[in-house]
């Protein structure tokens, strides 16, 4: 990750001990003087010293910068609102290689009202300018933005026709005909009438249903009171017209306030973003972003995007829930409500309730956007590439194979294979090993397991008709130097070439603490380098890496614990007089639990085929004698938890009577 201070380059480190203490915005540039980054701070000096010592927070591409880096740029204002605007802007205007870069999506249409137009339309585009006029949407697809479109113009009384037409047509038109339009083109109708329904389309918009269905019966009780029965039928019509469309939309919020709620989902290096617009408690619609190649922290993604959103131009509204804490968002509040020049805007990442309901749906909306909106084959593609170059791999690992061992105290020592082809598990190809010989060491463990695997290939190449058991592109082991040395020795044995043409094998260690206390990321140990590599966050190659340990991990403890189960079950009626394996096996199929043997009586016990009267006599003296009734009585606690087992040991119950074959064979 970051280098040390002795790394450092001597002219980088002149500029670091000049870089102000003030809050501003700093400018990184490569060698040829081009920006490759922007960023804002409280404090420039100490975020920009970040990122070059360990004591720092740890960025994505720090690893990049030693080779990149030729200058750093510094410019100071007054407070974090100014490093804000200023940031934002400096981005827009110069799209820098490491920063989030959000433009306004094509795909995506706006409606638009402008309450300053003579006569004013609502219009598609698909540009939203800062010209006072209202913008509506943005909406996910032009079928949705037409339909909308459609609404108004049955329900309200805007013109269509463009400009040039509304100031060169001599007679009025079909809209005319059919009631849609008051004709503004021929007749003269009343600007101030006329914007009593542009007013109206901007609630409907807004999804402020409440407010204008209160307008449109006051205007309609006005009209009776004038005796204007022509026009208060008609506003009579317009409002069980539009009550009917309101019904059709569904409340996602019992608050009633404006809200964008921002849901992210993230695999490595790629970002999915969906933004929910929430209007009144009525969902309005959403919109979706992708990124690529985003190896920041999640953090100043979702910072960076709410920025360059909201500066595009989007509607602002009361509240802006995220999924997760920003270290600004106290900054973009205020920001957001100058912006607004409104009521207050708040920033809130809930943790509970209504809001929090739906972070999750915006949540579930990324994760499901992900996976439609990616090409998973070139995803995949290029997340093995990386992972080739990173790790200088002599192949691309299209199959990856991961070691793990779990155990207790040496207890049920196992192991776990897990296989990812084209980084996607193959669960079909799972295995999990009893450990025969060691126990309570690791690296032993390790070798047998390994050694046992590799045996299986070199059997399977033997038999060319023998499917399975193939050799992978990449092995991981899941440990340090230590358990890499025990791996490469184990292949040795097994005749399997580790050499500079054979089996690329590498042991990737988890983010610890070292004795200072300093955090040490994720490191993959190679065999024939003395340094590991550290990874960078939220890289596609640690991202591979580490979902196939963490699935190792889960597959041997998940293992692991299903065999002491049964363990613990066997030995639990291990030590009844005169109760043998068979009629253990008898009691367990024809009872179904160790909870039902328990509190059988000694006929229900007898009748078990293969028991007598004495063989149940014990058991239930074993389980309800005088030293287990003390014990009871002496432990109330000691029930509960027993309760608790109960469960467990049921389920092992019901397996571990159908098992026909010893448990200390292989899986």
């Amino acid at each position: 990750m970051a280098a040390d201070a002795d790394e450092l380059d001597v002219r980088l480190r002149e500029i670091l001990d000049k870089i102000p203490l003030d809050p501003g915005v700093y400018l990184m540039k490569d060698k040829k003087g081009k920006i490759i980054y922007v960023g804002k701070a409280s404090s420039l000096k100490a975020r920009v010293r970040s990122y070059f010592y360990r004591s720092g927070d740890t960025r994505a591409f720090v690893a990049l910068l030693g080779r990149l880096l030729g200058d750093i740029e510094t410019v100071v204002v007054n407070n974090e609102k100014e490093a804000l605007l200023l940031e934002n802007t400096l981005i827009k205007q110069h799209q820098p290689r490491f920063n989030v870069k959000l433009v306004d999506d094509k795909n995506y249409l706006v409606l638009r009202l402008d309450p300053k137009a003579r006569f004013p339309r609502l219009e598609v585009t698909r540009r939203i300018g800062k010209d006072g006029a209202k913008y509506f949407g943005p909406y996910h697809s032009a079928t949705s933005c037409r339909a909308t479109l459609a609404v108004v113009n049955r329900h309200f009384k805007l013109r269509t026709c463009t400009d040039h037409v509304l100031n060169s047509r001599k007679r009025p038109c079909l809209q005319y005909q059919i009631k849609r339009c008051d004709a503004p083109c021929v007749y003269p109708i009343p600007e101030e009438e006329y914007g009593k329904q542009v007013l109206d389309v901007a609630l409907f918009l807004e999804g402020k249903d409440q407010e204008l269905l209160k307008r449109l019966n006051g205007r309609m009780k006005e009209a009776s009171v004038d005796t204007n029965y022509e026009v208060a039928a008609a506003v009579r019509d317009q409002i069980k017209a539009l009550e009917k469309t309101l019904e059709e939309q569904r409340v996602v919020s019992s608050d009633f306030r404006d809200q964008d709620v921002f849901g992210l989902y993230r695999e490595g290096d790629a970002v999915e973003i969906i933004v929910l617009h929430i209007r009144t408690g009525k969902l309005m619609g959403r919109r979706g972003f992708s990124f690529k190649d985003q190896e920041f922290p999640t953090e100043e993604t979702m910072s960076s995007f709410v920025s360059l959103y909201y500066d595009l131009g989007a509607y602002i509204p009361d509240e802006v829930l995220l999924p997760i804490p920003i270290e600004d968002a106290a900054v973009k509040a205020e920001w957001l409500t100058e912006k607004r020049a409104a009521r207050r805007v708040e920033v809130q990442v809930p943790q509970r309730g209504s809001r929090h309901k739906l972070v999750e749906l915006a949540q579930k909306n990324a994760a499901s956007s992900f996976v439609t909106r990616r090409n998973k084959s070139q995803d995949v593609e290029s997340a093995l590439g990386k992972l080739q170059s990173r790790l200088n791999l002599k192949r691309a690992p299209h199959r990856i194979e991961c070691f793990d061992i779990s155990h207790i105290q040496g207890t049920a020592t196992v192991g776990s294979m897990v296989v990812f082809l084209d980084g996607e598990p193959a669960k079909g190809e799972y295995r999990t090993f009893k450990v025969k010989t060691a126990t309570n060491d690791d690296f032993a463990s390790m070798y047998e397991v390994l050694s046992r695997r590799f045996r299986r290939s070199k059997t399977a190449a033997a038999n060319a008709g023998q499917k399975g058991w193939v050799v992978p592109d990449l092995l991981v082991i899941d440990g340090g130097k230590g358990q890499l040395s025990t791996a490469l020795a184990a292949l040795r044995d097994a005749q399997i070439d580790v050499g500079m043409n054979g089996l690329d094998v590498v042991g990737l260690a988890k983010e610890r603490e070292d004795e200072t206390g300093e955090k040490q990321p994720d490191r993959v140990f190679l065999a024939r380098a003395k340094d590991p590599i550290k990874l960078r966050p939220n890289s596609a190659e640690l991202f591979i890496l580490a979902r196939i340990r963490d699935e190792a991990h889960r597959f041997a403890v998940t293992f692991h614990k299903k065999l002491r189960r049964r363990r613990t079950l066997r030995s639990a009626l291990e030590d009844v007089p005169g109760v043998g394996m068979k009629r253990k096996r008898m009691l367990l199929s024809t009872l179904g639990s160790l909870k039902k043997i328990k509190t059988s009586s000694i006929e229900e016990l007898a009748r078990v085929p293969g028991m007598s009267l004495k063989a149940a006599e014990a058991v239930v003296h074993y389980f309800h004698g005088p030293a287990g009734q003390a014990e009871v009585e002496a432990e109330p606690g000691k029930v509960v938890e027993e309760q608790r087992e109960d469960v467990a040991e049921d389920a092992a119950a019901a397996e571990l009577a159908s098992l026909e074959s010893p448990l200390d064979d292989e899986t």
